[in-house]
């Protein structure tokens, strides 16, 4: 069977996958792969491992031919994959979930907020280029986590284990979900609310959503003019649930007291006043960068290729209908 990665990764996996007896191709540049190297390198392949920055859909599929079993995204997310269309012909889609990868973003979320409310990044820009003339007490003041109301949007595996760190501040926690989840609220402490009354109320608001046609810019103007003023926003989950322009003019406006983004609405692209603003913190796309997380989704998105060429379906299967109809 042919393999081709679209990407060099790290940890051990990619070396699993090279001793599997099978033809594995593995992109030599150190960037995304071109829409031409894809279909290049792709052509004829089996296997295919994707990354959140590979576009692939009917055309794609199509161009890499009848014979191409699976596409294992490298992600947890997989909105870069036509999933219908995948299905459609055959080709089983998997990705990486992980307690792993769940916990390394639920921390980044943690630490933007703790960042934010205690102005690190400013302050730490300000002593570095010598600002610093010895203590003040009306300085870089924050605000206190402790006993403030955080609203989690979307409560899945990640904004759960972001709710549950709550805990050790003492806070109030308020979850909005496409439905209630009586056990999460045992198990967590934490309240549902509908999305008003959780814009109302929070102090802080953290994204866990996946981006659909339903999120899509949700975070926009009228959720803002919701807000509690001087809130803290962090998205961790994906860009283009927040318009960008519309974050803008809330932060410029008073409305948000800051804003912790790791992803954006056209990436790798950001708007350029985000970047310009002291009480904005831009980390590129690195939520899930822990060594513990990449080794876990590197052998996640190796295992699938395995056993999808074995007969054997895998755990982490998008499209669980495609698997009796699937190409073999």
């Amino acid at each position: 069977m042919k393999v081709f990665v679209s990407r060099n990764i790290p940890g051990t996996s990619l070396e699993r996958l090279k001793n599997s007896g099978n033809e594995v191709s593995i992109s030599e540049f150190d960037r995304p792969a071109t829409a031409e190297e894809l279909l290049e390198r792709g052509k004829g392949c089996d296997a295919v491992m994707t990354l959140l920055t590979d576009k692939i859909d009917g055309e794609v599929l199509d161009a890499i031919g009848p014979q191409l079993k699976i596409v294992s995204n490298y992600a947890v997310g997989f909105d870069n994959v036509n999933v219908d269309e995948a299905t459609e012909r055959g080709v089983v889609v998997t990705n990486t979930p992980s307690d792993e990868v769940n916990e390394a973003v639920a921390e980044h979320t943690w630490a933007l907020m703790l960042a934010l409310a205690r102005r690190i990044v400013e302050a730490d820009e300000a002593t570095r280029r010598g600002a610093y003339k010895g203590w003040e007490p009306g300085i870089f003041l924050g605000t206190n986590m402790v006993g403030k109301t955080l609203g989690v949007i979307g409560l899945g595996n990640i904004g759960a284990m972001t709710a549950r760190r709550a805990r050790g501040w003492k806070m109030r926690v308020l979850y909005n979900k496409r439905s209630r989840d009586e056990n999460a609220e045992k198990e967590l402490g934490v309240e549902f609310a509908d999305i008003d009354r959780l814009y109302a109320e929070s102090d802080f608001i953290s994204l866990h959503v996946p981006l659909t046609d339903e999120t899509r810019h949700m975070i926009n103007k009228n959720a803002f003019d919701k807000m509690k003023k001087g809130v803290i926003l962090v998205n961790t989950a994906r860009g283009p649930i927040v318009n960008e322009q519309d974050l803008v003019d809330a932060i410029r406006d008073g409305k948000l007291r800051g804003a912790g983004l790791d992803v954006y609405d056209n990436e790798p692209n950001i708007h350029p006043e985000l970047v310009a603003m002291e009480n904005v913190i831009v980390t590129p796309h690195i939520a899930s960068a822990t060594w513990e997380a990449r080794e876990k989704m590197g052998h996640m998105a190796v295992d699938a290729i395995l056993k999808v060429f074995a007969g054997v379906k895998p755990e982490n299967i998008v499209n669980n209908n495609v698997w009796d109809k699937r190409r073999k």
